[in-house]
């Protein structure tokens, strides 16, 4: 078991044992991030699915209304004049044939990759090299599309696609802790009625396990998800 750090172990005091009210588990969290750079916040739910049956996988989108606070950087296989639209709404990478090619040699500075229906004959055969590192595009995670504009768009602003794990575990960020509280609360509540909306058909049994969050050198904080769901959105 790794040695925790003197700064780890001060701050991990100040969590008890037992899971929290939503805003005192972010506040408690942006608390304990208290680190030379603006960390990450981030959540992790363990569901009641086991993700090697087809019917209990999860993978799909959600829109962050507060953002997440990072930048991507997109890529997109298209071709013809869908190159320079891609370009043009903020892609930083587009291309055709050399795009496949310098991706296939394992050319990847981008953090997301977006395709053309056309394309995605060529983008298969990516498989081996995008699979592992979960880039490979999906139309469920809205990855693949022909409105180019608009996907960039919605990816550049916070929308991200997520997945469950092996172990039916859902890892998400959802805001820098340089976010206000109240902020980092409606980013998570809409991210816990993605994951209960997307429910696999197959799940059985308890469908929340836990939810935590936690800072990228914070201590974890457990979250009373029933709480979580019972918070009603200003409408």
């Amino acid at each position: 078991m790794p040695k925790l750090s003197k700064r780890l172990l001060k701050i991990s005091g100040q969590i008890e044992d037992r899971a929290y009210e939503p805003l005192e588990a972010i506040k408690l969290v942006k608390d304990c991030a208290n680190a030379k750079f603006d960390e990450t916040i981030e959540a992790h739910a363990r569901l009641g699915i086991d993700p090697k049956y087809t019917d209990q996988q999860l993978r799909t989108t959600v829109a962050l209304p507060q953002g997440t606070g990072q930048s991507i950087k997109i890529a997109v296989i298209t071709s013809g004049e869908k190159v320079a639209e891609a370009k043009a709404a903020g892609a930083e990478l587009a291309g055709d044939d050399d795009l496949v090619e310098k991706i296939n040699k394992g050319e990847m500075e981008f953090d997301l990759l977006i395709s053309t229906p056309d394309m995605m004959p060529k983008v298969a055969k990516l498989g081996r090299v995008l699979g592992p590192r979960g880039l490979m595009p999906n139309p469920k995670a809205g990855t693949v599309t022909t409105d180019l504009a608009g996907a960039i768009k919605e990816f550049k602003a916070g929308k991200l696609e997520f997945r469950a794990d092996r172990a039916g575990i859902v890892h998400v960020r959802f805001g820098k802790a340089s976010f206000s509280a109240e902020a980092l609360l409606e980013n998570l509540k809409t991210l816990q009625e993605t994951i209960d909306r997307n429910k696999p058909s197959g799940a059985k049994g308890r469908y929340w396990k836990s939810l935590y969050v936690t800072s990228t050198m914070g201590p974890s904080v457990e979250i009373d998800v029933t709480a979580l769901q019972d918070i009603q959105e200003e409408g």
